[in-house]
């Protein structure tokens, strides 16, 4: 009996070592719509970008938990037009696959072309122009077998099949509708896989709201019939063990076998604050998937997703943690900044200080010069300082917390013809405009610190004149730039913008996770 007891206290603290805490989202902030793909020991994962520019970010990683951003995959104007493009428009879900030695990224630009593909020898890029493609709907997928490339989008609610060229896009065949789901809204965001026999086709329904959720058939051929599966839906947080949960709107899922034989899943969901509402966006995350052979995957034991769960990982996870102090020496920018559609190149100059000329309003969402960052956690700091002597009359400039073009709030800087300054928190709700004047207003000279803050609950705009204590100016709760009250598919960004008549320069940008 003592050795059975012995045994069994082994057992569990073996079982135990082998299970690792994972902790989700493994890319967080605005990373909507994950593909995933795997080359030897290596994966890479991009996402969508809509509006912003350069567009589709592509992260690296060795052991699917910790991911480094390598580039974007768009990263010419040529290649991402985004005329026009508001939250809602601009590049949708991409897909990002290997063959043959090239890698290929295929997506939609919507309002400004429609489906299209890109390819390079090298993940990092550079990417090639625009392959465009004749089958519509949103959210394609490539498949490759026997010397012939498929692909699949949701042209009128279905799951529609093609073969093409992937030299020219040219399409070979007929479209073919393959299925439109289990009746959810929005059957969308298909891939397609192989494995003992069947073709598995990965879909989302649901929206991309609380109800999403994947869904999955099979079929015997890959034009069908595809019968579903009949444990549905694969996953979702919207259900009786997922609703108290913290994370919300899981879906859209692209399935990864690692380099060990064990599957797993990244897909979309978005983190709660403040009540049911979401502001930094729509987040990537992994799921461990059991997939038995002949039998369907089951994605996490058929459990709902948590922000901690215990799973075999394939390595130990590094906590995502940013401090960072960004001096603009020179016009090589990380990969991590972005601009609102396609920048205008003479408003933005580089000489150890960062000028910025105006080029209308956020809200008008013409081409703003705004040079921003996504926000990856809801604990941050940014800060910049602008010399007041730098400052152009009629012109304000400052930092933004930015969702949507009609979406925004900002912390800012004015100069007037009369030479005075301000300076004030403003902000754009859909309708409702505002703004709060600093106490100093007038009365400012030299450097002017900027400072927003935020615990996840409110942002606070402060300033500072010089080395002096930093004033707080207004506190307003980030639900007031969620997704559910202002709109659109992205997530916070945080950035300096410039309105008005004229330049500023910023001496820097911080960006600090708490």
């Amino acid at each position: 009996m003592k050795k059975i007891i012995v045994f069994s206290l082994l057992l569990i603290s073996s079982l135990v070592a082998f299970a690792q805490q994972l902790r989700n989202p493994v890319i967080p902030g605005y990373h909507p719509d994950p593909s995933v793909c795997r080359v030897g020991d290596d994966y890479y994962l991009v996402n969508s970008s809509f509006q912003y520019f350069p567009g589709v970010p592509i992260y690296h990683s060795k052991d699917l938990v910790n991911w480094e951003q390598i580039g974007n995959v768009l990263d010419r104007e040529s290649q991402l037009p985004l005329k026009g493009a508001t939250s809602w428009q601009g590049i949708y879900a991409p897909t990002i696959r290997y063959h043959a030695g090239t890698y290929y990224m295929i997506t939609t630009n919507i309002g400004n072309g429609g489906n299209f593909m890109v390819t390079a020898q090298n993940p990092s890029g550079p990417w090639s122009e625009p392959i465009w493609l004749e089958q519509q709907g949103i959210d394609p997928s490539l498949w490759f077998e026997n010397g012939k490339c498929y692909m699949v989008s949701n042209p009128d609610n279905t799951i529609m099949l093609c073969e093409i060229d992937p030299k020219t896009g040219k399409q070979l065949t007929k479209s073919k509708p393959l299925w439109q789901g289990t009746g959810g809204r929005y059957p969308e965001g298909p891939h397609l896989y192989k494995k003992d026999g069947y073709y598995y086709l990965l879909i989302s329904e649901g929206g991309t709201e609380m109800a999403h959720g994947l869904t999955i058939a099979r079929s015997k051929k890959i034009l069908g019939p595809y019968v579903a599966n009949p444990q549905h839906p694969l996953l979702t947080n919207c259900s009786l063990a997922g609703q108290t949960m913290q994370i919300q709107g899981t879906g859209h899922g692209d399935f990864v076998q690692a380099t060990d034989g064990s599957w797993w899943v990244v897909f979309l969901a978005y983190r709660n604050f403040g009540g049911a509402y979401h502001h930094i966006g729509r987040e990537t995350y992994l799921a461990p998937v059991e997939w038995k052979k002949g039998q369907w995957p089951v994605i996490n034991g058929g459990q709902p997703i948590d922000t901690v769960m215990r799973v075999k990982t394939l390595a130990p996870q590094k906590p995502w943690q940013h401090r960072t102090r960004t001096i603009f020496n020179n016009n090589k920018l990380s990969p991590e900044w972005i601009y609102l559609q396609n920048p205008i190149p003479s408003n933005y100059e580089f000489d150890g200080q960062l000028w910025l000329k105006a080029h209308g309003t956020l809200t008008e969402n013409n081409q703003p010069t705004f040079l921003g960052r996504r926000q990856e956690s809801v604990n941050i700091v940014i800060e910049t300082e602008i010399d007041i002597d730098q400052l152009d009359f009629a012109t304000e400039a400052g930092l933004t917390v930015y969702q949507i073009n009609d979406g925004h709030m900002d912390l800012t800087l004015e100069k007037y013809q009369t030479g005075s300054v301000a300076v004030k928190m403003r902000y754009q709700i859909k309708s409702l405009q505002g703004e709060l004047m600093g106490d100093d207003s007038g009365q400012l000279q030299g450097k002017v610190r900027l400072r927003i803050t935020s615990d996840g609950n409110q942002y606070r705009f402060e300033y500072a004149q010089a080395d002096g204590d930093w004033k707080l100016i207004a506190s307003h709760d980030c639900p007031l730039v969620s997704t559910e009250v202002v709109g659109g598919f992205t997530g916070v960004t945080l950035g300096m913008f410039v309105e008005g008549g004229g330049r500023a320069a910023f001496r820097y940008f911080d960006y600090t996770e708490k």
